[in-house]
């Protein structure tokens, strides 16, 4: 607040100094701003009062309690000064009560009677974490869940065979906001190899029907990309065929942005296994990847993992022979270089390296040098990039100097930089 008034001293949280906006009042009596209090409490961990240092209840989600009064009166003074340039605080949306009590029995009444309190119990879930008034109160609320058996709970519905379709779609939007919980995950859906394998084929029916909504497409392949992630090795080496056409067809559909992502993220966890990589190239990996990186308004990031997992499908021969066999494939790589990010460029720069040893035919490296592989790499050699780049840039010119070094190519400002056996 700029302008020279004084604000009672009481207005103020003890944690920022600030006025407070939404005040509350924990079990010690003391009343806080909630964006700091929640702070303290649920991202900083700590169990005392800042102020009196006295221990808080073990439920922490018990002792918030919104201070009205004091809210009102911040209010009223706000407009009462509102002549010197103070702006009155806006009344906060208040957030759903979640204790793990209530949540506990929440769960525990859904289990009892499915058909009647599946869906109620789904949407009061999803109502606790999204929206959520802060980050804060929604990791509370993700702990809350966690701990009670929620996750389970939400997991579970997605594989039950009389679970409606609506509720199978508010299960998997739950489950996709649980991407920071990991271990927690993992001991869910992987607890036996049965559940695990009923969980992932229902993902899979849900990426594959047509009447999936683009929401529910975004949220599979997300829930897909956190199954794979915490997967053992055994599992990771063994998917099947119809999982890698599924991720090219959300690619290949442009279903969201985020999905893009998820996809591309999945393709990462999957493709260190070279008979993946093979199922991927299989399934027209190469072909929707270079398509993608075509579009000129592309994501950085969203570059970026394009350029990882072609430079992993490159580890293959079939992989390879696809991106030479796109016209634009070998283009599209080279014009990454220098103009996304470092992280792009030094994947651009392996790809092209790989193909260069590997699939040099005389046609390859004639196409290099026509659509401007040569010039870029005696760029690379000049400007700030990591000397890794910088020897394959170098090592694949003295590959091919014989054809590349006196070509008409190169600019003259670069044949400098060309460099000698």
């Amino acid at each position: 607040m700029e302008v020279n008034i004084e604000i009672p001293s009481h207005f103020l949280c003890p944690i920022s100094l600030q006025l407070m906006r939404d005040p509350v009042t924990i079990s010690t009596g003391i009343t806080f701003d909630r964006d700091f209090i929640e702070k303290w409490l649920f991202s900083c961990n700590k169990t005392i009062c800042p102020v009196t240092k006295q221990p808080l209840d073990d439920d922490v989600s018990c002792i918030i309690t919104p201070n009205h009064t004091l809210r009102r009166l911040i209010q009223s003074w706000c407009t009462l000064h509102a002549s010197y340039g103070v702006e009155r605080i806006p009344t906060p949306t208040q957030p759903p009560t979640i204790t793990q009590s209530n949540m506990s029995k929440l769960i525990s009444d859904a289990s009892k009677s499915p058909q009647q309190m599946r869906y109620t119990c789904l949407q009061r879930i999803r109502s606790f974490i999204v929206p959520a008034t802060t980050h804060y109160y929604s990791s509370r609320c993700k702990n809350i869940i966690v701990t009670c058996g929620g996750l389970q709970y939400v997991a579970d519905v997605l594989i039950e065979k009389d679970a409606t379709r609506k509720e199978k779609e508010e299960a998997l939007f739950i489950l996709a906001q649980m991407d920071s919980y990991d271990q927690e995950f993992k001991s869910v859906i992987l607890r036996n190899d049965n559940f695990a394998d009923l969980f992932i084929d229902s993902l899979v029916g849900l990426l594959s029907s047509e009447s999936s909504s683009n929401n529910e497409r975004e949220n599979a392949i997300k829930v897909m990309k956190m199954v794979y992630s915490v997967a053992d090795p055994t599992r990771l080496g063994s998917v099947e065929h119809e999982m890698f056409a599924l991720i090219v067809r959300v690619l290949r559909d442009k279903v969201s942005k985020e999905a893009t992502k998820n996809a591309l993220k999945l393709f990462v966890e999957l493709n260190p296994w070279g008979r993946n990589r093979v199922k991927a190239v299989g399934s027209g990996a190469v072909h929707v990847l270079v398509e993608l990186l075509l579009d000129g308004m592309l994501d950085r990031r969203i570059s970026e993992l394009a350029l990882v997992v072609l430079d992993q499908l490159c580890g293959c021969a079939e992989g390879r022979a696809d991106l030479v066999g796109h016209g634009a494939g070998l283009a599209v790589v080279s014009k990454k270089i220098l103009r996304v990010s470092h992280v792009a460029s030094d994947r651009a720069i392996r790809i092209l390296s790989t193909i260069s040893r590997y699939v040099g035919t005389a046609k390859v490296v004639g196409e290099m040098m026509e659509v401007g592989v040569v010039a870029k790499l005696c760029l690379v050699i000049q400007v700030d990039c990591s000397s890794k780049t910088k020897e394959r840039a170098k090592e694949m010119l003295r590959l091919h100097s014989r054809v590349w070094k006196n070509s008409p190519c190169i600019p003259p400002h670069l044949i400098s930089s060309y460099p000698t056996n």
